[in-house]
């Protein structure tokens, strides 16, 4: 994957990630439990912190040899958890019957678990000598 490509898709991940904490803190406040807005919070955090995550590591990545699964763990997590979260955060306002995706979302932590991972392992094989 290409550099621009990469950083679109961080791009992405942390522009969508101010637009659905706005829209949770503001439109969402007023028609969801505290419950649900705190789920809702929660998927936006990660989100927001795995695309910062995905900008910063763009510096190493071709010297880290596990950047590629680095990168596609954290998007992929960041998809199915925060997406899972987003989805059955508004799944009683919209009548959307979305409960099959709970499930899903620890799968997506696990994912993002294994890039961080991924990430230490990568650091630890790395023959530099500067440490």
């Amino acid at each position: 994957m290409a550099l621009k490509s990469q950083l679109r898709i961080a791009g992405v991940l942390g522009g969508t990630a101010v637009i659905f904490g706005a829209l949770g803190a503001h439109a969402l406040k007023e028609v969801l439990p505290a419950e649900q807005i705190a789920s809702f919070e929660t998927a936006v955090r990660y989100q927001m912190w795995h695309a910062l995550a995905m900008l910063a590591i763009l510096n190493w990545r071709k010297d880290l040899k596990l950047f590629r699964w680095i990168y596609r763990l954290w998007f992929s997590g960041v998809i199915i958890f925060s997406g899972s979260i987003y989805l059955l955060s508004i799944d009683e306002l919209f009548d959307l019957k979305l409960s099959f995706l709970g499930p899903l979302t620890p799968l997506g932590g696990l994912a993002m678990i294994g890039g961080w991972t991924l990430l230490v392992i990568g650091t630890l094989r790395d023959k530099d000598s500067s440490n």
